[in-house]
């Protein structure tokens, strides 16, 4: 199977994702400024993680397309990358409604470092399948982003304990790393194409 059908489907499960985070997102009674005010922890939650789920497709359709053929343990591993962003609904709305209290924090970041460790997986799978001239292997290198990324993650749900402004700030961090487009696929897609 080629990865188009894997694309699509894992496309429509983050915009379902989007959505559901988008309908918990409730209007205020009243029409004054001081009505949003509660709504801001909410609100906040919902940026940050609609900026995860951006990276999350914005990345997965790059490594998707280095794949020239999808195995079985790849689609496998596509569905446990799905099962944990599906999570992030969950522990977006359970942060925001509670104004980023210890444990929704702590329960986030663990959310989001079991989605990372499930792109991992993902990942390796692809390359394994790939063989020894791998383009995602060439294109990933060193992945220092991916390391650096668990790292924080791991200090930010520690952080979640005793000071839920720092776990959030890692969180951020994190997200502002990835949001720098990674040309390292594109860059290799357009070196394969010419060669």
């Amino acid at each position: 199977m080629g990865s188009n059908r894997l694309e699509a489907f894992s496309d429509g499960v983050i915009a379902i994702l989007i959505t559901i985070m988008v309908l918990e997102l409730k209007v205020p009674h009243g029409a004054s400024w001081q009505a949003l005010t509660p709504l801001l922890p909410v609100f906040l939650s919902y940026v940050l993680s609609f900026l995860y789920l951006g990276i999350y497709w914005n990345n997965h359709h790059h490594m998707l397309h280095t794949c020239r053929r999808i195995t079985g343990p790849i689609l496998w591993a596509n569905l446990h990358l799905l099962f944990w962003l599906s999570l992030i609904p969950f522990a977006t709305g359970w942060m925001g409604e509670n104004h980023f209290a210890s444990l929704p924090t702590a329960l986030y970041g663990m959310v989001l470092l079991m989605t990372a460790i499930a792109y991992f997986i993902l990942q390796a799978l692809i390359i394994a399948s790939q063989g020894a001239n791998s383009l995602l292997k060439r294109a990933l290198g060193g992945d220092w982003k991916g390391k650096i990324s668990a790292s924080l993650y791991f200090c930010a749900i520690a952080a979640a304990f005793w000071a839920q402004w720092l776990a959030q700030l890692l969180y951020l961090l994190v997200a502002l790393i990835w949001l720098v487009p990674d040309s390292r696929i594109e860059r290799i897609l357009a070196d394969s194409e010419t060669t």
